[in-house]
C-alpha cells in the first residue's frame, strides 16, 4: 500500500514538474518605417522557461503581405529563439495592424496558442491636402488647388498628374519637394468621380505612384439614386478614404 501511494504521489510529482513553456518577450512589437522602406520586421523573441522540449506545429501570418520565419522547430528548456515577422509595405499608408499565430504542443491549451501582434506606423511618402476634393453637382466648375509634400525619407524632384476625359489638371512646382496640383472639372451638371494618378520620379528603378480622388457630388438631401458612383475608377491602395487602405484594416 505504502509502495503504491509512493508511486502515484511520485508520478504526481512528475506531471507538475515536467511542463512546457515559451516565455515571449513582448507580445506586441510597434515599428516607425520611413517613408522610403519597403518592409518593416518584427523580431518576436521567446525562450523556453519549462522543464520539455517546446515543438512548434504552425506559425501562420493573418495576411499575404507578412511573411514569417522560426529559427527552430524545437525549442530544448532554457534555449532561447525569435520568430521574424516581415510586413512587406508595398504603397500602404497610416497605422497597419497585422498578426501572426502562433501553435504549439505545449499540452496547456491556453499555452498553446499565442497571437503576435506587429503594428506599422507609416508615414506617407506624399502628403497630399485636402486628399479628397468635391464639387457641388451643378456647381460652377473652377479649379480647386491641391498642396502636395514630400516626405524628407522621399526625395522625389519632380511629380506628374494624368487627367481623365472629365478633369484637367496641372501640377505647378514650389519649394523643393513640394508642389500645388489644380483641378478643374470638365462638367458639374451630372455626378461623378474618379481616381487621378499623381506619378512621381522616385525611387529611379521603381517610381511610385499616388492617387487624388476628385469627386463631383449631389447635394446633401437629394435621393441616393442621383448620388455620383465614385467607384467608377477604383483607387488605388495610397489613396485615402473612403479608397485608402490605411488605418490597419486586415486584408
Amino acid at each position: 500500500m505504502k509502495t503504491r501511494l509512493l508511486i502515484f504521489t511520485l508520478s504526481i510529482f512528475l506531471g507538475v514538474a515536467a511542463r512546457a513553456e515559451l516565455k515571449w518577450e513582448q507580445n506586441t512589437i510597434e515599428l516607425h518605417p520611413s517613408a522610403g522602406d519597403k518592409t518593416a520586421v518584427a523580431h518576436f523573441k521567446y525562450q523556453n522557461v519549462g522543464t520539455i522540449p517546446v515543438h512548434f506545429k504552425s506559425v501562420k501570418a493573418s495576411c499575404g503581405c507578412t511573411t514569417t520565419q522560426s529559427q527552430k522547430e524545437v525549442v530544448h528548456p532554457s534555449e532561447k529563439g525569435e520568430i521574424v515577422a516581415t510586413f512587406t509595405i508595398g504603397d500602404r499608408t497610416g497605422q497597419q495592424l497585422k498578426t501572426v499565430t502562433v501553435q504549439t504542443d505545449d499540452p496547456n491549451p491556453t499555452q498553446a496558442m499565442t497571437i503576435l501582434t506587429l503594428k506599422a506606423d507609416i508615414t506617407p511618402a506624399l502628403e497630399i491636402k485636402p486628399p479628397v476634393v468635391y464639387w457641388q453637382n451643378g456647381e460652377e466648375p473652377k479649379p480647386k488647388k491641391i498642396s502636395v509634400k514630400a516626405a524628407k525619407e522621399f526625395p522625389a524632384k519632380e511629380i506628374t498628374i494624368k487627367s481623365n476625359q472629365n478633369f484637367e489638371s496641372k501640377v505647378e512646382p514650389g519649394k523643393a519637394g513640394e508642389w500645388t496640383i489644380e483641378v478643374t472639372p470638365k462638367d458639374t451638371s451630372h455626378p461623378i468621380g474618379t481616381a487621378l494618378q499623381i506619378q512621381t520620379d522616385y525611387p529611379k528603378e521603381a517610381p511610385k505612384s499616388f492617387y487624388l480622388n476628385v469627386v463631383v457630388t449631389t447635394p446633401p438631401g437629394l435621393p441616393p439614386a442621383v448620388r455620383p458612383n465614385v467607384a467608377n475608377t477604383p483607387a488605388p491602395k495610397t489613396a485615402t478614404p473612403p479608397a485608402s487602405p490605411a488605418g490597419g484594416v486586415e486584408r
